[in-house]
């Protein structure tokens, strides 16, 4: 496994770019928008049509497919919209770092294909209400069609010993929330970047979101559930592979592992051996996983504002 990223946006994607050389028509909104396709949705002119719409700043749409000719006739319909087109294998993660690379609005909505884009889901009034206390990141309140009691709140807990994410479908507005539902969300572009991002070396989308996500929470930001700010999936979401891995590994280091003393965060040399049984490797590849997430934990010590158990024990009171 590749060394854990010690800058943001430290990987650099070969990729494809078309449109982008107009501005977006009656610009309303401090807020660009990263539009993930990747289901070939029949509503992806709609989709665009919309957003443009709507006066984001900015969007960029990535699409997943490099083989899908009809990118060129998109952005010579919408100059206004950056195409991206990666000519390599990337995750979720890799192409939101690329985004908020490229864009410099103050706020970023990242959205997917897969959610139903008609109207005004943003307006310029229901943003500066929602970033009043400029939070890391809002997540929408999403909503599935048949299923009033979809779960879109995670909350940390403790189950035989090990980290046990529970999801809740009961949701207020202003509810902190673990991390946001399938990356969307609303986020402070400046903070993701000093939070370095997403971690491309965890490939399984579960645990690289969840990765940003809790540090940070143990870096000192929120993230919480707007009831005023919804979204709807177009059919069903996706179902999260929760399943531990060597990805799940590596979050584990990253963010259970570190103990926070006094002032900064460190790993104990002797959690070697807690890690060493759980991790499924050998010896020596464990210990280079090890002192690898050490260095980092080093290099970032005092970004850290406490540790895992006490995320944990004072969840809702943060």
């Amino acid at each position: 496994m590749n060394t854990i990223p010690l800058t943001f946006n430290q990987r650099q994607i070969n990729r494809t770019v078309l449109g982008g050389k107009e501005a977006v028509p009656h610009t309303q909104l401090p807020v660009s928008v990263i539009l993930l396709n990747q289901g070939g949705s029949h509503y992806r002119i709609q989709n665009l049509e919309n957003l443009i719409k709507c006066g984001f700043e900015s969007i960029i749409s990535f699409e997943t497919d490099p083989e899908n000719y009809n990118i060129e006739d998109f952005a010579q319909r919408f100059p206004c919209v950056h195409f991206v087109v990666p000519l390599e294998p990337v995750t979720d993660g890799d192409l939101i770092n690329i985004g908020m690379d490229e864009v410099k609005s103050d706020y970023v909505l990242v959205v997917r294909d897969t959610i139903s884009i008609t109207g005004d889901i943003l307006t310029a009034r229901l943003v500066s209400r929602i970033t009043e206390q400029t939070p890391y990141c809002i997540s929408p309140h999403l909503m599935v069609s048949n299923s009033p009691s979809f779960p879109n709140i995670f909350v940390p807990g403790v189950k035989r010993s090990e980290l046990d994410v529970i999801p809740s479908s009961h949701v207020a507005d202003g509810t902190p929330t673990l991390y946001p539902l399938d990356y969307i969300g609303l986020y402070n572009r400046q903070k993701f970047i000093q939070l370095g991002g997403y971690d491309y070396t965890i490939l399984s989308p579960y645990w690289q979101n969840l990765d940003l996500s809790f540090r940070a929470w143990l870096w000192g930001e929120k993230i919480s559930l707007s009831t005023m700010f919804n979204l709807s999936y177009l059919g069903l979401p996706p179902a999260e592979d929760t399943s531990a891995n060597l990805f799940s590994g590596r979050f584990y280091l990253k963010n259970l592992l570190p103990h926070f003393v006094d002032d900064h965060a460190l790993i104990p040399r002797l959690s070697f051996f807690a890690y060493y049984r759980r991790s499924g490797c050998g010896f020596f590849e464990s210990l280079n996983q090890f002192g690898d997430a050490r260095s980092w934990v080093e290099k970032n010590k005092y970004r850290f504002r406490f540790d895992a158990p006490h995320l944990i024990e004072n969840w809702g009171n943060l």
